[in-house]
C-alpha cells in the first residue's frame, strides 16, 4: 500500500482551508439542495473550494451546478465525459484540491447547519487523520425498506461510538496521493490508508447528515451487495476489516437495543435475512465473478430528499 502514501503530514492551522469534494452522476434532484445546505454551514468562511466531479452525467446536473457557480465562486466543476467509478473521481479531487482539510460529501445528502464544523473539529488534534459523520435516513419508518434503512444506520451509529466507521461524509488529512480505483467503497479505502499510517479515526455523532435509503427491492439488494463486495475487497486485498463486519458485536447491539414493538419484532428478522442474502450475493461476486462493483447501479429512489 506504500504506493498510495504521501509525505505530507502537516499540522492543521487554526483557521483551516477546507476543500469539499462532491462526486456525482445524474444528481439533478438533489445537487442544488446539497449546495445550499453547504452554503448555510456555520463555518462557511473557512470553505476554500467546493470541487464537483460530474462523471458522465446526462441529466441537468452540470447545468444546475454551473448556475449555482455563477453566484458562488467557490464552486468548481470538473466534467468527466465517461463514468469511470467514484474512486476515479475521488482521485481527481485529490489531485485538484488545495485545502488543509479535505471533506468528501456524497451527492445525495443534506447537511444539518452545524454538521461541517462538528466534523472538522477533531481534525485539529495532531493524531487524528479522519473523522466520520452521523448519517440519519429520512425514510418513513412505517414502511419495510424505511425501517431497514433506519435500523442499518442506527447500528452503524452504535458501532461507530465504540469503533469509528466512516460513511457518507468524511473529513481527512491529505496524507496519501490516491486510492485504489477498483473499489466500491471509497470511504473504507481512505480510512484504511490513513489508519495504516498511525493516524486515529474519530466519529463525530453531532455531524449529522440526512440521506435516503433505497425504497425498491432491487435497489436495496444492489446497494447492500455492492457495499459488502467493497468490504471484502478491503479485508482480503488491503488487510483492513471495517468495524461493521463484526457480526457478533452487531448481534449484541441488536439484542441490547431490541424494542417490544410489533414492527421491530417482525421486521428485524426479515432485515437480517435480507442482509445475509445480500452478503451471499456479494461474496459470490467477489469470489467467483471477480466483479468489484466499482460503478454502482443507480438507486433512483434515493435521489430526492426534498
Amino acid at each position: 500500500m506504500k504506493k498510495y502514501f504521501s509525505t505530507n503530514k502537516s499540522i492543521i492551522p487554526k483557521n483551516p482551508h477546507i476543500a469539499i469534494g462532491i462526486m456525482c452522476y445524474n444528481e439533478e434532484g438533489n445537487i442544488t439542495h446539497l449546495l445550499e445546505s453547504i452554503h448555510n454551514q456555520t463555518n462557511w468562511r473557512f470553505i476554500k473550494e467546493i470541487i464537483i466531479i460530474s462523471s458522465g452525467s446526462t441529466d441537468k446536473t452540470n447545468k444546475l451546478v454551473l448556475q449555482t457557480a455563477k453566484k458562488n465562486k467557490k464552486i468548481k466543476l470538473y466534467i468527466e465525459k465517461r463514468r469511470s467509478g467514484k474512486a476515479h473521481a475521488v482521485n481527481l479531487f485529490l489531485k485538484k484540491s488545495t485545502g488543509s482539510i479535505l471533506v468528501l460529501i456524497s451527492a445525495d445528502l443534506l447537511l444539518k447547519k452545524n454538521s461541517l464544523s462538528e466534523l472538522v473539529k477533531p481534525m485539529y488534534k495532531k493524531n487524528v487523520g479522519i473523522v466520520g459523520s452521523h448519517p440519519i435516513p429520512i425514510n418513513d419508518k412505517e414502511t419495510f425498506f424505511g425501517f431497514a434503512s433506519h435500523l442499518t444506520w442506527k447500528l452503524h451509529h452504535l458501532v461507530s461510538l465504540n469503533n469509528p466507521k466512516m460513511g457518507e461524509m468524511i473529513a481527512f488529512k491529505k496524507c496519501f496521493n490516491r486510492i485504489p480505483v477498483l473499489t466500491s467503497v471509497d470511504e473504507v479505502n481512505i480510512e484504511a490508508l490513513i489508519r495504516g499510517q498511525g493516524y486515529k479515526a474519530v466519529y463525530a455523532p453531532r455531524a449529522i447528515v440526512y440521506n435516503k435509503g433505497p425504497e425498491i427491492f432491487r435497489e436495496y439488494i444492489s446497494r447492500r451487495r455492492s457495499n459488502y463486495v467493497g468490504h471484502l475487497t478491503a479485508k482480503h486485498e488491503y488487510s483492513y476489516t471495517v468495524s461493521t463486519l463484526n457480526n457478533m458485536y452487531i448481534l449484541l447491539l441488536l439484542l441490547k437495543n431490541f424494542k417490544i414493538d410489533w414492527i421491530y419484532i417482525f421486521w428485524t428478522p426479515c432485515v437480517i435475512v435480507l442482509e445475509v442474502y445480500c452478503r451471499v450475493l456479494g461474496y459470490y461476486d467477489y469470489k467467483y465473478n471477480k466483479y468489484r462493483h466499482t460503478i454502482w447501479e443507480i438507486a433512483r429512489s434515493t435521489k430526492k430528499l426534498k
